[in-house]
């Protein structure tokens, strides 16, 4: 799956990483959820970080559609909460 990182680009992530982001996808929602700003940062940071150390870089120059897209490392809780759907960023 392509997989967008706001402001920073594309990466290609394998089937097999999905559990282990679903894992880092849980605690960004529980933070969320919980209005708590102390969990949310570090935990949205693992989430893409997680992305990056998982996936490779997609291409620059393809043109292909991404499946999901993550905010910036550095978003804020309530731009978060907006893109929140009911599984969190990542579904699963």
């Amino acid at each position: 799956m392509i997989i967008r990182i706001l402001g920073e680009g594309q990466y290609d992530v394998a089937d097999s990483a999905l559990d282990e982001l679903n894992a880092l996808d849980a605690v960004v929602e529980a933070a969320v959820h919980a209005g708590d700003e102390a969990a949310f940062a570090p935990a949205l940071e693992a989430l893409v970080d997680g992305v990056r150390r998982l996936g490779s870089q997609h291409e620059v120059d393809s043109l292909d559609a991404y499946d999901l897209i993550l905010p910036m490392a550095d978003a804020s809780l309530d731009e978060v909460r907006e893109l929140l759907a009911d599984d969190g960023l990542i579904p699963g």
